[in-house]
């Protein structure tokens, strides 16, 4: 009787994920910010073409490397990082929602690795509806802080970081003035999501399937290459429209139809593409660099649970 008892007790316990043990725990889900942070150094590091971007768009100027001479002859090296807190306040409002919205919208509508291109479009759209509102004022400041020195002295906001071109803006032209251009910031930021989030998931997921790429650096680099191109061709006749509004500044120059109008009357329908191989030399590494980033932050952040003992890294 004893020896049963005994044997009985010292019977080894099955280990979780085993046949007849419980199932694995899964992963916990990634920090949300992690997105925001990656999108930061990215656009942190191709900040110069981004300002080219924006010049082009919104001033006289025609040819990306004209544009580049006139900044660093104008204002020095120094001049191609003009309005980087700019930057960093659009990417942590914009972004960092952008990124969280999107794996949320994914889960809502039961949407996976393996799904169709249009499902998961649909969650960048949603994705890109949320962080549209939320990073209007920052996309706003960091446009104006952009663009401000290509303009003549005397027309020039010369605000001294983001914060304050925010408390600026409030207090000279109300806080009406954070909503300009939230139209066509909106449905730019609907398009870039839909087209730039989900091919990058769609080509990742496609390239996995061929047998010829595994889940690595190189896999990533050519999906975010594809994704960036998709989103470049989709996003620029938004982008162009978004950035001449939020550049103008007083009552009454805030139309979206007016621009347009104006806009065709002066320079023909092909002003919607002006600025397209900028956007595409700038989106290109930015898209690149925000999934390379996104992907090895992910990794550290599972070498560091693995370390820890997290449940779901044995």
């Amino acid at each position: 009787m004893s020896k049963q008892i005994e044997t009985a007790s010292t019977k080894p316990i099955p280990e979780a994920g085993s046949v007849t043990g419980l199932p694995p725990p899964k992963k916990p889900p990634y920090p949300f910010w992690l997105g925001g942070v990656a999108a930061t150094i990215a656009a942190s590091i191709t900040h110069p073409l981004d300002l080219t971007k924006v010049r082009l768009q919104a001033s006289g100027d025609k040819r990306m490397i004209e544009s580049i001479r006139k900044t660093v002859r104008t204002a020095g090296a120094r001049g191609l990082f003009d309005g980087i807190s700019g930057t960093w306040m659009r990417q942590m409002s914009y972004s960092l929602c952008r990124f969280w919205a999107y794996d949320e919208s994914k889960k809502l509508i039961g949407a996976g690795k393996d799904s169709p291109a249009w499902k998961l479009a649909a969650a960048g759209s949603m994705a890109g509806g949320i962080a549209g509102l939320v990073g209007n004022p920052g996309e706003i400041i960091m446009v104006r802080m952009q663009a401000d020195m290509a303009k003549p002295p005397e027309k020039r906001l010369n605000y001294k970081h983001c914060f304050d071109g925010l408390f600026r803006m409030v207090r000279e032209e109300g806080v009406s003035s954070l909503a300009r251009g939230m139209g066509p910031n909106v449905f730019r930021a609907i398009l870039m999501n839909a087209s730039q989030l989900a091919s990058y998931d769609f080509f990742k997921a496609e390239l996995l399937k061929t047998g010829y790429f595994d889940d690595n650096i190189y896999c990533h680099f050519t999906a975010s290459f594809g994704a960036g191109t998709v989103a470049t061709t989709v996003c620029s006749p938004a982008d162009v429209l978004k950035s001449r509004i939020m550049n103008a500044s007083g009552p009454g120059s805030s139309s979206t139809m007016a621009a347009i109008r104006t806009a065709i009357a002066t320079e023909g329908p092909m002003f919607m593409f002006k600025g397209w191989v900028p956007a595409w030399t700038r989106l290109q590494p930015t898209t690149i660099l925000i999934f390379l980033t996104l992907e090895q932050l992910k990794n550290l952040v599972d070498f560091t649970r693995k370390l820890r003992g997290v449940p779901g890294y044995d």
